[in-house]
């Protein structure tokens, strides 16, 4: 059995003169959670329409659960489900009757199929309520439930927690990771940080719609230079003068009442010594850990997602 689900080639795509996607040679595992992680317009959306034929490459090649696209790859698709964009569904059917209808057109599975799925996402209680009367959240999962019909290897969810409140964001995050296991591949897009760090397995991060790292998460935060120290000392506004006049010390800022410095934690000695110069004395001293925000900087420079922490409906 080959071990990528999913596979492409100097991938490239061009609307006119914007170039949406730049050489993508992308590698995605089988099994868990594989997040594509970019800002808004960074080629995420774009390449998952490629990889679903439903747009045509400019040049590149790909393939899909093994299967070479250049001669069309209908057979493969049967075993994929995906939520590329909002599923339009009948908002005076129920939740039930909306699944038992795409099911029956699709030719996806049995009926009983549907009341299990109604239940694996959480809408058991409301499946016989009018889609109309669904909350955002809910709708959400009725997606997901759709995209699940027939039991795909290989599942695309496309920004899934869009518009979501924390408490909506947490349930969609806690679905998708139990989505992963049992073998199946969930390629989950996203500019949120904070989603990708704490549901994907690995992760390929996009900028301008070119490839700029890919790997584990832990993997590449431990491989990250991105690190730093956290201070509170009798004179912050002396001691964000201080820092800043450090070659080797980046990025000062203030956080929740504290100096956020990017200085190597081992250093933290100079930072000590070069304060107390100026009679300044530190209260409070701890290493920063990386995170993915900041190894997302570090590598593309700018055009940094959102974190997701403070995410509004």
């Amino acid at each position: 059995m080959n071990d990528l689900v999913i596979e492409t080639r100097g991938l490239t795509k061009w609307y006119g003169r914007v170039l949406a996607v730049d050489g993508l040679s992308l590698q995605v595992p089988r099994g868990g959670v594989f997040g594509l992680l970019g800002p808004n317009g960074s080629g995420k959306t774009t390449t998952m329409a490629m990889l679903l034929g439903l747009v045509r490459p400019t040049s590149g090649t790909m393939s899909l659960l093994g299967q070479d696209t250049d001669g069309g790859h209908d057979q493969a698709l049967r075993r994929v489900g995906a939520i590329v964009e909002a599923p339009a569904f009948y908002p005076y059917l129920s939740g039930r009757a909306n699944l038992l209808y795409f099911q029956g057109i699709n030719g996806q599975g049995k009926p009983q199929e549907v009341d299990r799925l109604l239940e694996m996402v959480g809408l058991a209680v409301r499946a016989n309520s009018k889609f109309a009367t669904y909350s955002l959240g809910m709708k959400q999962r009725l997606g997901i439930a759709y995209a699940l019909l027939g039991d795909p290897e290989l599942l695309f969810l496309d920004e899934p927690t869009n518009g979501l409140d924390p408490a909506g964001m947490a349930e969609i995050r806690e679905l998708i990771r139990g989505l992963g296991g049992g073998g199946r591949t969930v390629l989950l897009s996203s500019h949120l940080l904070h989603e990708v760090e704490q549901v994907c397995d690995q992760v390929a991060i996009l900028s301008k719609g070119r490839l700029i790292a890919q790997g584990h998460v832990q993997e590449l935060l431990r491989e990250s230079r991105h690190v730093g120290v956290r201070l509170k000392t009798t004179d912050d506004v002396g001691t964000a003068a201080a820092l800043a006049s450090l070659s080797w010390v980046k990025n000062v800022k203030t956080e929740n009442g504290y100096l956020l410095a990017g200085a190597p934690p081992e250093r933290s000695w100079e930072i000590t010594a070069a304060l107390a110069q100026r009679g300044i004395f530190v209260a409070e001293m701890a290493p920063v850990q990386a995170t993915l925000e900041s190894y997302f900087l570090a590598v593309t420079g700018d055009d940094a997602p959102a974190s997701g922490k403070e995410a509004t409906p």
